[in-house]
C-alpha cells in the first residue's frame, strides 16, 4: 500500500488540516513509452470517475471510501464551469463547489486524482459545462481560436489555478496530471486553439497534459497535440491500437489510458427509452468483466465512467441533438454504475472489485464499508395553492419579438411569452426555429397543446384567436446540448419569431421564471386553489415528518415518487430536486438524507395539473426503472 503523508498523520492520530499542505512532501507523476511513473515507480491507474459537484459534500467521504474499497486507486473528476462562475466574475466554490475540499478528502483516503477542469467537459452537463452567459458575449464562438472565448477561459482557469494548484502532485497533493479540453476530435480541429489553451493550463498547473478522444482516426487526429500525451476512451483493444496507428507524433506517445471504459450508457427521458444498467444480467456483467480483464493483465491504465454519477440536481440536466430530436438528460445520473445513486454497491460494483484483487497487492484494498437501508416516506398529500402564472413570473419585458432566455440574462428553467390579439386569426402556431425545448401554449390561460422537441416530428398545436384574446406560449429549456456542432448555438426560449397561420405576430411580453429559489410569495398564496381543465402549472405543497428516531443522513436517503403526476419539478426544504416526468424511464427522484430535517417543506409545480386527480408523493426504499406512455405524444 502506498501511503502519502495524509494518510500517515491519519494513522498518527491527528487529522491533515489544510494549513499544513505547504508541509506534504512534493512528488512527481511522468510516463515513458510503455508505463506511468509515481515518485520513479510504476505506477497502473485503476481509476474511475466522480464527479464532486454532483454529490452531497456530506456524502464525499463516503463515496470515496467505496472507490478505495472497489480497488481504485485514483478518481478521475470533471469540474463544471457554470457552476463555478454562474456570472461573469462571480466566483463559487462552496457547497458541491468546493472542489479542492473533495480532493483532499481523496487524498485522505488513499486515492490519487486525474482533473479534468474543461472549461469544456461534456457530462451530459448544460451545455457541457459551459455558463449560460457565453452566448451573450460579443463575438463569442466557443471551442475555437476565438478571442473572446479563450479570454472567458483564462479567466476560469487562472481562478482554478488558485484554487488547485497546491494540491497538485508536485506540491505534495494528489493530483496527477490534467486534461486538455475533452474529445475535441469530435468538435474541431482547431490546433491553434488547443495549443493556446494548453498554455493557459500551463501557466496554472505543472504536472504534464493528456487529450482524451474516441478511438477512431478522425476523433484521434483532430484531438492530439503535440507535445500533450493522446488517450483514448471506449472500447479499449480497437482505441488502443487506433490510438498507436493514427497518432504518430512520438510526443504524445505513452502508456495506454482508456479514459472513459463505458459499462452502460446515459439514460433519457422517454417513453420507449429503458434504463441502462447491466446489473442483473450475468452475460452483460461477464463481458464487461472480460474486457477489464484483460486490460489490466496487459498493464494499461483506465477510468470506469462512471464509477458513481450521482445526481443532475435542479436543472443541471444537459442534452443531446444533432439533425434529429433532442435527448433530454434525466434528472438522475445513476448511470447504471457500480456505485448507485445513493452510494450503495450494486452486483457490479462487486465482481469489478473480484477482478481488481487478482492485480493488485493482497490485502491492498480495504473491506466494504456498510450502510443502512434507505427509507421508506409513508405517503403525505400535496395540495394546490397557487398558479405559475400568478406568482413565478419575475422580470417582464416588452418587444416587437419573443426575448431569448439568455437575453433576459436567465440560464435555467422557464419563459412564458405573452401577446394580446389584436385582429381575428386562426392556423397553426409556428415558434421561431423551432422551440428550445418545450413550449406549452395556452388561450386565455387555457391549455391548448404542447411541442416537445425530444420528438422527430413535434406536435402541430393550431388555434382560433378572437380580438382581445391572450395567447401565452410557456417554454421550458430541457437541457443545452453538450455535444458536437449544436453546442455551438444553445440559446433557450424562443429564438425569432411566432407566427399564427402564418402571420407573424408583434408586441410580446417576455416573462423570466428561473424558478433559482421558490417563489417567495407562495406562502402568502396557501389558501388553496382549484385545479381546472388544461389549467396553468400550479404549485402544490406538502410535508412529511421523518421516521421516529431518524435523523439527517444515510438512513434516511430515500427515492420520492409522485405516481399520478405528469411532468414538473419538486423542492424539499427549498432544495430543487431536479425534474419529473411520467413517461421515464425515471419514476423516482432520489433525495439524500443529509437534505432532511425532522419536519420537511414540500413543494411541487406540476405544468399539467389535472382537475380530479388527488396528488400525493411517498419515499420509497427501492427504486424502480419503468416508463409510460407520454400524454402529450404528437
Amino acid at each position: 500500500m502506498r501511503f502519502t503523508w495524509g494518510v500517515l498523520a491519519c494513522f498518527a492520530g491527528f487529522s491533515t488540516t489544510v494549513s499544513a499542505w505547504s508541509t506534504l512532501r512534493p512528488g512527481s507523476f511522468s510516463y515513458n513509452r510503455d508505463q506511468f511513473l509515481l515518485n520513479g515507480k510504476p505506477y497502473q491507474i485503476i481509476g474511475g470517475q466522480m464527479d464532486p459537484q454532483r454529490i452531497p459534500p456530506e456524502y464525499w467521504t463516503q463515496r470515496l471510501k467505496m472507490a478505495r474499497a472497489m480497488g481504485l486507486n485514483t478518481i478521475f473528476s470533471y469540474l463544471y464551469w457554470n457552476l463555478i462562475e454562474p456570472s461573469p466574475g462571480d466566483w463559487n466554490f462552496e457547497g458541491r463547489n468546493d472542489v479542492a475540499q473533495f480532493f483532499r478528502l481523496a487524498q485522505e483516503e488513499g486515492l490519487k486524482v486525474v482533473l479534468r477542469p474543461g472549461p469544456y467537459i461534456c457530462g451530459e452537463r448544460d451545455w457541457g459545462g459551459f455558463p449560460s452567459w457565453l452566448s451573450q458575449v460579443p463575438g463569442m464562438a466557443v471551442r475555437q481560436n476565438n478571442g473572446p472565448f479563450l479570454a472567458a477561459a483564462k479567466s476560469y482557469i487562472d481562478r482554478l489555478g488558485k484554487e488547485l494548484g497546491q494540491l497538485q502532485v508536485t506540491q505534495g497533493g494528489p493530483i496527477l496530471m490534467a486534461q486538455l479540453e475533452n474529445e475535441y476530435g469530435s468538435f474541431g480541429t482547431d490546433k491553434v486553439y488547443l495549443a493556446a489553451l494548453a498554455k493557459i493550463l500551463r501557466d496554472n498547473f505543472d504536472v504534464f497534459l493528456y487529450t482524451n478522444d474516441g478511438g477512431g482516426q478522425s476523433y484521434l487526429e483532430g484531438g492530439q497535440l503535440h507535445g500533450v500525451l493522446a488517450v483514448i476512451d471506449g472500447d479499449s483493444k480497437s482505441g488502443f491500437a487506433a490510438r498507436d496507428k493514427y497518432v504518430t507524433d512520438p510526443t504524445s506517445l505513452g502508456p495506454q489510458l482508456n479514459g472513459e471504459y463505458y459499462i452502460t450508457w446515459i439514460d433519457q427521458w422517454g417513453s420507449d427509452y429503458p434504463h441502462q444498467q447491466i446489473s442483473g444480467s450475468e452475460g452483460a456483467i461477464a463481458d464487461a468483466i472480460a474486457d477489464l480483464d484483460w486490460t489490466l493483465g496487459g498493464n494499461y491504465s483506465f477510468s470506469i465512467y462512471m464509477f458513481h454519477g450521482g445526481t443532475n440536481f435542479g436543472f443541471e440536466n444537459g442534452g443531446i441533438r444533432d439533425n434529429g430530436p433532442l435527448a433530454a438528460v434525466i434528472t438522475s445520473y445513476d448511470y447504471g454504475a457500480p456505485l448507485d445513486e445513493s452510494g450503495r454497491p450494486t452486483d457490479v460494483y462487486f465482481r469489478l472489485r473480484e477482478t481488481i484483487s487478482k492485480y493488485v497487492a493482497a490485502g491492498s484494498i480495504p473491506g466494504v464499508p456498510t450502510l443502512p437501508a434507505r427509507a421508506a416516506i409513508p405517503e403525505f398529500d400535496l395540495e394546490p395553492v397557487a398558479s405559475l402564472f400568478a406568482i413565478g413570473c419575475e422580470a417582464s419585458k416588452e418587444a416587437d419579438n419573443p426575448i431569448s432566455m439568455d437575453a433576459m440574462g436567465q440560464s435555467y428553467g422557464y419563459v412564458m411569452y405573452e401577446h394580446r390579439v389584436a385582429k381575428a386569426i386562426s392556423g397553426n402556431v409556428t415558434i421561431g426555429d423551432g422551440a428550445r425545448d418545450r413550449a406549452m401554449i395556452y388561450v386565455n390561460g387555457v391549455r391548448v397543446g404542447v411541442v416537445d422537441t425530444i420528438y422527430k416530428v413535434p406536435a402541430t398545436v393550431r388555434v382560433t384567436l378572437k380580438e382581445g384574446d391572450t395567447l401565452q406560449i410557456l417554454v421550458e429549456n430541457l437541457g443545452r446540448v453538450d455535444v458536437r456542432q449544436r453546442l455551438r448555438d444553445q440559446v433557450k426560449g424562443i429564438v425569432g419569431n411566432v407566427a399564427v397561420g402564418g402571420r407573424i405576430l408583434r408586441k410580446w411580453s417576455t416573462y423570466s421564471i428561473p424558478l433559482s429559489t421558490v417563489p417567495s410569495s407562495l406562502s402568502a398564496n396557501s389558501k388553496g386553489y382549484t385545479v381546472k381543465k388544461n389549467n396553468s402549472p400550479v404549485f402544490y405543497t406538502g410535508s412529511f415528518d421523518l421516521p421516529k428516531g431518524a435523523s439527517s443522513g444515510p438512513d434516511t436517503d430515500t427515492f420520492i415518487s409522485v405516481p399520478k403526476g405528469v411532468k414538473g419539478v419538486l423542492w424539499i426544504n427549498g432544495i430543487n430536486m431536479g425534474r419529473y416526468w411520467t413517461i421515464g424511464p425515471q419514476q423516482s427522484l432520489y433525495v439524500p438524507g443529509s437534505f432532511l430535517k425532522e419536519t420537511n417543506e414540500v413543494v411541487l409545480l406540476e405544468l399539467e395539473p389535472q382537475p380530479d386527480v388527488r396528488l400525493s408523493a411517498e419515499g420509497i426504499s427501492e427504486r424502480k426503472w419503468f416508463n409510460s406512455p407520454d400524454p402529450d405524444a404528437p
